[in-house]
């Protein structure tokens, strides 16, 4: 009898072995190293990897496949009827790579660094309507809004709202202790930092053994890297670089539908771009079917200067021809009869952002917009060039439309990286988050795109399918937007 059991108890591990299976094999991916030696493991400061920090972080709450909010280290979440306290109940038995056991008190003290107003944190705009945290016991915590506001799990989707330990500010930016599937090993920003499976994790072992992230600032570096089989995977790479990866038995080319997009920014702080009409010209200029066309090779959803991706509930309808004529119209009456020169400075962390800027320079001549061209270095662009040049590319990941509308163009955002500043705009988006009603929710956020259309200084010509190249040994890579990506469940062949 015993040997009868010792081999069903073999059978039984047999034929589930896919799912208990140790992890394997080693997964390398670069991350751009845009931040420089200010590089860190703090999931919610400036300076985040964050090809580190979503594999060793956990959210309170996560997006799904669908981009719904999904449980994470939050089981549920419940308002009141007035929508301005939201209870939430965590999981059990979670533990911190460093053995402690995650718990309320982790939730307020990593919510309360946030949104501490001495913290200077990019972040804060996210949740800054809510007033209080506290634990109501070790896996319950409730939070007090300063108005109701219905949408509040969506804010925590954030990538950057990550749970840390309490107490851990200090340090986390060295340690990134979390609770994610692999931990750290060593972190070298400039080099290459190391992970190791979490055997711990709460949804099992992770599929992968060991993690190299490695720091490549340049793109077309990361992509050769992926091609001669250095790394396993770039997010990055442009329609026409996709002939590149053709041969199955090398590559796998996933293409994903995004809210993720690229632009130029103007500062509504410096002349001229001061003037509402000069920003309205330099936008009416771009044929934005041409840029996708040509950028893209048409793999992406027009777009008209809002954040907010084409699959948001909250997305407006808007349109937004080439208006050549218009915009001639206003920079004359803005005191440009003879038209302007705008100089923008290009880096190539994104290997699209040379071909539109280009695009744009040929389209916007039309109108009497004389650009010129600069490049600059990849490595610190965004600590030397963004936010700090008159006019510069950007780029942004997908965003809920709140999330996105406050934090690209609200007043006092750490973020606001146009210097946008617009009573009317700002007061559309904060009605919007005490609406309790959907539909006029909803009116108001196509009002505050609507201003922005007619007010902003951005030029967000298209969305983007993403397309992802990886190397044919590595397997389950989720085909969503990135910060849905479940990095546990991935393999990889030895």
């Amino acid at each position: 009898m015993r040997k009868l059991i010792v081999l069903a108890c073999s059978a039984v591990l047999v034929l589930t072995g896919s799912a208990i299976a140790a992890p394997s094999g080693v997964f390398r991916q670069a991350h751009e190293y845009g931040f420089g030696d200010k590089s860190s493991l703090d999931p919610s400061s400036k300076g985040k990897v964050f090809q580190i920090t979503e594999k060793i972080m956990n959210r309170l709450v996560r997006p799904d496949m669908n981009g719904k909010p999904s449980p994470d280290l939050a089981l549920s979440w419940q308002p009141n009827a007035e929508t301005t306290e939201w209870t939430f109940r965590l999981r059990s038995g979670v533990k911190f790579h460093n053995g402690a056991t995650f718990n309320a008190d982790d939730v307020v003290y990593s919510l309360n660094r946030i949104l501490d107003p001495n913290s200077d944190n990019p972040a804060r705009s996210t949740i800054s309507m809510i007033t209080k945290v506290e634990a109501v016991d070790a896996t319950t915590v409730k939070m007090t809004l300063n108005a109701p506001f219905a949408d509040l799990p969506l804010q925590f989707t954030d990538y950057r709202i990550m749970m840390i330990p309490n107490g851990s500010g200090d340090t986390i930016g060295k340690t990134g202790i979390g609770t994610g599937p692999f931990k750290v090993v060593k972190f070298d920003p400039a080099g290459t930092t190391a992970l190791e499976a979490n055997m711990d994790y709460y949804d099992g072992p992770p599929g992968v053994a060991r993690m190299e992230i490695i720091a490549i600032p340049d793109a077309q570096a990361r992509l050769q890297a992926v091609l001669a089989g250095q790394t396993d995977m770039e997010a990055g790479i442009t329609a026409q670089q996709k002939i590149m990866f053709a041969d199955p038995k090398k590559y796998q080319i996933q293409e994903v539908p995004t809210g993720n997009w690229r632009g130029i920014v103007f500062r509504a702080d410096a002349a001229p771009f001061t003037d509402l009409r000069v920003r309205k010209a330099l936008r009416l200029a771009a044929d934005r079917q041409a840029m996708l066309d040509l950028v893209e090779a048409g793999n992406g959803v027009l777009n008209c200067d809002t954040p907010v991706g084409p699959k948001d509930q909250y997305r407006a309808d808007l349109k937004c021809p080439q208006d050549i004529d218009q915009a001639k119209k206003l920079l004359a009456e803005a005191g440009f009869p003879n038209g302007i020169d705008v100089e923008v400075f290009v880096a190539t962390i994104e290997p699209t952002w040379p071909a539109m800027v280009e695009a744009y320079q040929s389209q916007a001549a039309a109108a009497g917009i004389r650009v010129k061209i600069t490049k600059v270095p990849s490595d610190g662009f965004w600590t030397n060039v963004w936010m700090k040049k008159d006019v510069t590319v950007t780029r942004w990941n997908d965003r809920p439309a709140d999330q996105g509308l406050h934090e690209i163009y609200g007043m006092g955002s750490k973020w606001n990286e146009s210097f946008y500043n617009d009573k009317e705009f700002n007061d559309l988006i904060d009605n919007a988050r005490r609406e309790k009603d959907f539909d006029k929710r909803k009116a108001l956020y196509v009002k505050a795109q609507e201003r922005l259309f007619e007010s902003a200084s951005t030029l967000v010509p298209y969305t983007v399918t993403k397309m992802v190249a990886t190397s044919a040994r590595m397997h389950n890579l989720d085909a969503v937007e990135n910060f849905s990506i479940r990095w546990n469940k991935v393999t990889v062949d030895n």
